[in-house]
C-alpha cells in the first residue's frame, strides 16, 4: 500500500530547511546565527581568499560553487537547459577576491537563492525532480556551509 506525505507537510519541512540553511536558524539542526548569510556576513575578502590548505579552495570558491549549482539547477528547471556544467572551473578559477567582488559574490549568491526559493514556492507541480532538486539543494548547501565554518576555524 502507497503511502502518502502531505504536500503541505512537505514544503512547510522543505522551506524551513532552506531558511535555515541559508538565512535564519530555527534550531532545525544549526545554532543560532550560523546560517550561510549570517556566517558569510563574519568573512571579510581577505579572509575569503585565503585557500584554508595546500589543495582546498578559498572560501570565495566555495560562495561561487554554491551559486554555481543553484544557477545551474534553475537553467534546467526555469528553461530544461541540460547544457553539461563545468564543475570544475569555479574550483580552477576562484581564489582571492577584492572587498568589491567579495561583495558581488554574496549578492550573486543571495539573489540566485531568492529566485530558487520563489521558483520552489511558485512551483505547481511537485514530482520526483523537483523533491529531488529541493532537498539536494539544502543537502549541497549545508555540506558546504560545514566546510566554511570548519575553515572559519582555521582561518580566525
Amino acid at each position: 500500500m502507497d503511502k502518502m506525505i502531505r504536500q503541505d507537510d512537505f514544503l512547510n519541512n522543505l522551506f524551513s530547511l532552506l531558511d535555515e540553511t541559508f538565512d535564519n536558524t530555527h534550531g532545525i539542526y544549526l545554532d543560532k546565527d550560523t546560517s550561510l548569510f549570517r556566517t558569510l556576513e563574519t568573512v571579510s575578502a581577505g579572509e575569503a581568499s585565503i585557500p584554508v590548505g595546500g589543495r582546498c579552495a578559498s572560501l570565495a570558491a566555495q560562495v561561487a560553487h554554491v551559486t554555481f549549482y543553484l544557477e545551474v539547477l534553475e537553467r534546467y528547471v526555469v528553461y530544461n537547459d541540460s547544457t553539461p556544467a563545468d564543475w570544475g572551473e569555479i574550483w580552477r578559477t576562484v581564489e582571492k577576491v577584492t572587498p568589491a567582488e567579495w561583495g558581488e559574490l554574496k549578492a550573486r549568491l543571495n539573489d540566485a537563492y531568492c529566485r530558487i526559493e520563489k521558483m520552489f514556492r511558485e512551483n505547481p507541480v511537485w514530482n520526483e525532480d523537483s523533491i529531488g532538486g529541493s532537498m539536494a539543494i539544502v543537502v549541497h548547501t549545508a555540506y558546504h556551509l560545514g566546510e566554511i565554518r570548519q575553515a572559519l576555524c582555521t582561518l580566525k
